[in-house]
């Protein structure tokens, strides 16, 4: 590593299950063979981070850091990294723990899951990306089985752009982060009519990524079935759930065609009596490095569609102070208070 890096960051910790946040001091990670050390210009809350907090999972021990959405610059490259180099400006998505976490202000990434952002794109824009274009392009995309998705052709494969065109697709909660990415790869699919379900003050937002008809997400569920079919007499083959509640999916389950896939971002809590031989359920588990060669893939050809403006950014709320400041933002997650907008920290302000 070089000399002129720092030996000491500053990083968020949980420092025990249900516990208090404490930002502290913690050492720079030195990045092996085929990763990069990032320096984190910015990162994004995502509503797993509070249920992380509150609910006590997927941490083997304490304490921890948080944190999947970031982008910063590439300050240190391990052995054998040839994609990219120092002073590139990339996105990634983090892990808890403490190397890989984007709670902190360096972080590390194996070169094979950052995507170059475009110079057009702030860093607070490009770290509002990597969890939910990971967990659209799992859903829709990554082969079927635990944690997969609907195994659809993706756009980036031979015959992918356009393949599912003229095919409905119904994507429920589209102005959240996920819903957002959903929308923006259906439209790269060629799914037709994309209908999505978002609060009225939200229409113009996911019209602009793609979405042709959206649905008053105040109006009752019981009612969705029959606004579809004023649309399109269609079969929805295909129906994204990135909202996920109970009665969210099980409304959308009776809507799904027969061997069709409903994708779910929470788990399954549709009705046994309801359930039909040959309808799927994905349960994608949206992590890019945690999906291997598909993860890879993603990244592969995630530049791209941010170069050309294929897929765009969720719009952020700026949130100042630092790491410290994670907290009480988390708790605007909480209560539910904050819509279509990614909230975003800048660690290099941390006091």
């Amino acid at each position: 590593m070089s000399a002129a890096l720092p030996t000491s960051q500053k990083a968020l910790f949980l420092l025990a299950a249900k516990g208090d946040w404490s930002v502290k001091p913690t050492d720079v990670p030195t990045p092996e063979q085929g990763e990069v050390l990032v320096r984190i210009e910015s990162s994004a809350l995502n509503p797993v981070d509070w249920k992380i907090h509150d609910y006590d999972f997927v941490v083997p021990e304490y304490p921890v850091i948080l944190g999947s959405d970031s982008a910063g610059v590439i300050a240190a490259v391990g052995e054998g990294v040839q994609k990219v180099k120092v002073g590139d400006k990339v996105l990634h998505q983090g892990l808890s723990g403490k190397r890989q976490a984007a709670f902190q202000q360096y972080t590390i990434v194996s070169e094979d899951l950052v995507a170059k952002i475009p110079s057009d794109l702030s860093f607070d824009d490009a770290s509002s990306l990597p969890v939910g274009v990971a967990t659209a392009a799992v859903g829709f995309y990554a082969p079927k089985g635990q944690g997969g998705g609907a195994a659809l052709t993706a756009p980036w494969k031979e015959g992918g752009a356009g393949k599912y065109v003229d095919q409905p697709v119904l994507v429920i909660g589209g102005s959240s982060a996920v819903g957002q990415a959903a929308i923006q790869y259906a439209k790269l699919s060629g799914f037709y009519p994309i209908i999505t379900t978002v609060s009225p003050s939200n229409n113009d937002l996911v019209t602009s990524l793609g979405a042709t008809h959206p649905l008053d997400r105040n109006k009752p569920l019981s009612t969705l079935a029959d606004s579809i079919k004023d649309i399109t007499s269609k079969p929805i083959t295909v129906i994204y759930d990135a909202i996920s509640i109970p009665e969210t999916q099980n409304a959308a389950y009776k809507i799904l065609a027969d061997g069709g896939t409903l994708i779910l971002v929470l788990a399954a809590a549709v009705k046994d009596e309801d359930k039909v031989k040959g309808k799927d359920i994905a349960n994608p588990y949206g992590s890019a490095p945690s999906q291997g060669a598909f993860g890879k893939e993603v990244y592969a050809h995630l530049g791209a569609y941010l170069e050309n403006g294929d897929i765009k950014p969720n719009q952020v709320q700026y949130v100042s102070g630092g790491l410290g400041s994670i907290p009480d933002a988390l708790d605007l997650l909480r209560k539910n208070k904050v819509s279509g907008k990614k909230l975003v920290v800048r660690p290099p302000e941390t006091a």
